[in-house]
């Protein structure tokens, strides 16, 4: 409580409501933009403004434009955008001095510009110039282009709420009772609250993007479920296995709940190392989506425990109350003398699953059995059938193209995409204009030989030669390409611009403007993802040498996360980009997919992908340790661990269905390609490649190098120390001679 006034107090306190813009390090196109600022001062706007719009009318029948009647008319409607509030100048496009009409006379442009404007006013004036637009559409083809108002972070949809409502679903199904799947919900919805919280506090003193809040969001929910699911299944196994509340809460915090720290460290570990790629806005969303993480760790620890001891024994079917009553620690000591059996061991860690070791041979339980045992017994048909359909998902992934911002806004069926497509069409890239500074002692002189040399290219639609200054040791050049700015053709533009920055004796040629800083920051953050790929994998692979004492199962499991996040990559591809399931996502489609997609989804992917084999690999490990063979070994650790991981991993597809139901292209592209990778990573990886690969490894699988074995630390992940000491117990009680009465 005291945290959540803190938080409270500090958001009612903060004072900022604007978002963080995106910035990536600084790039060859960004330091040239700063020395024409310094060098020409009055073209510091010229990378464009927020405060215009631009009214783009096109005649219906392809007639000119220009002819008396049109003329009229557009004077009109230029008179109408001049009485909207705020509106400081109209441009006439058929003005000699301001003419914006295209080469064939049936477009022309009109450029408002707006002084005054306030955050509340920007909607309002910006519907007003609609209208006007919309009035003008009984003469003409008219498009808004342009943006007075900022995208603002997606508010909770109906998507969201389905995947709530969803996920209690699969915990009602999970546990059988309405009471445990409430309390499972209510931990997990807390630490989303508190989380939220603390995230818009942050953000009333330092600006963050709404894209920030919903992965935060997003992740808290679906771990804080998971989480919360893997210790009260821990909870009710210890109960049935005779102990009290609060012996059972002990060990289950104890085992369970070490795990899930394991686990969302790793988690988090993903998400801070993001670190690593050097940009703003991406480190954010790392640092508030590991927030998230570590308050849904805490939930499970703090508040959890509490539930589950107001909870107690209401925790069990009714139908099992009784029955471990008769069987609690406090009955069994005057019997400790006589033997004990059990029809099943006690499981450990997060994923034990008396629940369905007890049950009946019906259910998931049994399912799981009969489908680990197919695995056993064809496990390289098992294996080709698995990465035959992960790798025909993953196809997509070679036509992937990427876009650090997508030109003329994100949605396709908007007026201001519209309009910026019929600028392109009809004047070429004149919305993303080049700019090519010239420096050195002859620069003023040669600046018509250069732009002549520039309008000798077939990618360039004009060249617009600019000022010198007057000691000339410096010139501006707009060159128009003839592309837009994400455009394969404009790009080589600026490449073969940089590839011959010094070909004239004593003039060196540098490259500006929005387009090539966009284009610049597109090839940072394909740079930032491959090193963060590398990053991920040796720790990946270390982490799980650590916890499985094995350099065959951590390399596999590593494969295996790659492939996943291939498959989340090319189904990405294949919705977002190609657009195949335009009908049934609202969030835009038909664009590249924006740059900062594919590194989120290494990161988060990792995190979940590490829970998942720690959970499944550990009980494998465990019964081998004991002395099973390989193949027991696996159909007893599976058999144990699978349930809960299926669970798991539901829940958190359905969480992350509900968020990719978003209008937000970047959150619903991000939750999309976690419920792809999640479904690829539990259901194909987890349960079939690596149980699979187990069978085919045997006893080579856990094989590891003497030495390493004694320098590395031993990590006690799932609590096994907890099961020593009570063996060990109950070993001395059942060698000691009751005391005599």
């Amino acid at each position: 409580m005291l945290l959540l006034a803190a938080l409270v107090g500090v958001l009612a306190t903060g004072s900022s409501s604007s978002s963080a813009g995106a910035s990536v390090p600084s790039s060859a196109a960004t330091e040239t933009l700063a020395t024409v600022q310094q060098k020409f001062p009055d073209q510091a706007g010229s990378t464009g403004s927020a405060d215009t719009l631009q009214l783009v009318l096109t005649t219906k029948d392809a007639t000119s434009i220009t002819t008396p009647a049109a003329a009229a008319k557009v004077a009109h409607v230029l008179a109408d955008a001049r009485s909207v509030a705020h509106v400081a100048t109209v441009t006439d496009p058929l003005d000699a001095k301001t003419s914006f009409v295209s080469a064939d006379k049936t477009t022309a442009v009109a450029t408002l510009t707006f002084t005054g404007l306030t955050e509340d006013d920007r909607q309002t004036v910006y519907d007003d110039v609609v209208k006007v637009a919309d009035q003008a559409r009984a003469d003409f083809q008219v498009e808004v282009g342009g943006q007075l108002v900022a995208e603002g972070a997606p508010g909770a949809g109906i998507g969201e709420i389905a995947g709530v409502l969803v996920a209690f679903v699969v915990l009602f199904l999970t546990f059988g009772s309405l009471l445990v799947a409430g309390a499972n919900m209510l931990v997990a919805l807390t630490g989303v609250g508190i989380g939220t919280l603390g995230i818009l506090a942050y953000g009333s003193i330092n600006p963050i993007q709404g894209t920030t809040l919903t992965l935060a969001t997003m992740l808290g929910l679906a771990v804080g479920i998971d989480y919360s699911l893997f210790i009260l299944t821990r909870f009710r196994a210890e109960l049935r296995e005779g102990r009290s509340v609060e012996a059972a809460i002990g060990r289950a915090t104890g085992t369970a709940g070490t795990a899930v720290v394991f686990a969302g460290l790793t988690v988090i570990i993903a998400l801070v190392a993001l670190i690593v790629v050097r940009i703003s806005f991406i480190t954010e969303m790392g640092i508030a989506g590991a927030f998230g993480v570590l308050v849904a760790v805490l939930m499970s620890l703090t508040l959890l425990p509490v539930l589950m001891r107001s909870l107690g024994r209401r925790i069990l079917p009714r139908r099992e109350r009784d029955q471990t009553t008769a069987e609690t620690p406090t009955a069994a000591a005057h019997t400790t003398h006589a033997p004990t059996t059990t029809s099943t061991p006690v499981t450990t860690g997060p994923h034990a699953h008396d629940d369905v070791s007890r049950a009946p041979d019906t259910g998931p339980g049994s399912f799981l059995q009969r489908w680990v045992n197919v695995i056993i017994a064809r496990p390289v048909l098992a294996i080709v059938a698995a990465v035959i359909v992960l790798l025909i998902v993953a196809a997509p992934l070679l036509s992937m193209k990427t876009a650090s911002n997508v030109p003329g806004g994100t949605d396709p069926t908007s007026t201001q995409r519209a309009a910026y497509t019929q600028v392109l069409d009809k004047f070429g890239g004149v919305q993303s204009p080049l700019l090519i500074l010239l420096t050195g002692k002859d620069a003023g002189r040669t600046v018509d030989q250069v732009s002549n040399g520039f309008r000798g290219l077939g990618d360039v639609q004009s060249v617009v030669p600019g000022k010198v200054t007057a000691t000339g040791d410096a010139a501006l050049i707009t060159v128009i390409p003839r592309g837009g700015p994400i455009d394969d053709s404009t790009k080589d533009l600026v490449h073969l611009i940089r590839d011959n920055i010094d070909t004239i004796p004593g003039v060196q040629l540098r490259v500006t403007g929005e387009t090539a800083i966009g284009i610049d920051g597109d090839a940072a953050l394909n740079a930032a993802l491959i090193k963060y790929v590398i990053v991920i994998v040796v720790l990946a692979f270390l982490l799980l040498v650590l916890m499985f004492r094995s350099i065959l199962v951590p390399l596999t499991a590593t494969l295996g996360y790659l492939l996943s996040v291939g498959a989340s990559f090319g189904a990405s591809v294949a919705v977002f980009q190609w657009g195949w399931l335009d009908r049934l996502i609202p969030a835009p489609q038909g664009d590249p997919m924006l740059s900062i997609l594919p590194i989120i989804l290494v990161g988060v992917l990792f995190g979940l992908a590490m829970d998942y084999q720690m959970f499944l690999v550990s009980r494998i490990h465990e019964m081998h340790g004991k002395g099973f063979s390989p193949k027991e070994a696996i159909r007893r650790g599976f058999t144990t661990s699978a349930p809960v991981l299926v669970a798991a991993a539901s829940i958190m597809a359905v969480v992350f269905g509900g968020f990719a139901t978003s209008e937000s292209a970047v959150a619903a592209s991000i939750a999309f390609g976690l419920v792809v990778g999640v479904i690829a990573d539990a259901f194909l990886v987890r349960t079939v490649i690596m149980p699979a690969l187990l069978v085919l490894m045997g006893n080579a699988a856990w094989w590891f190098p003497a030495w390493l074995e004694r320098i590395l630390p031993n990590l006690d992940v799932e609590g096994h120390a907890l099961d020593a000491d009570t063996t060990a117990t109950k070993s001395q009680l059942a060698t000691t001679p009751p005391t005599p009465a």
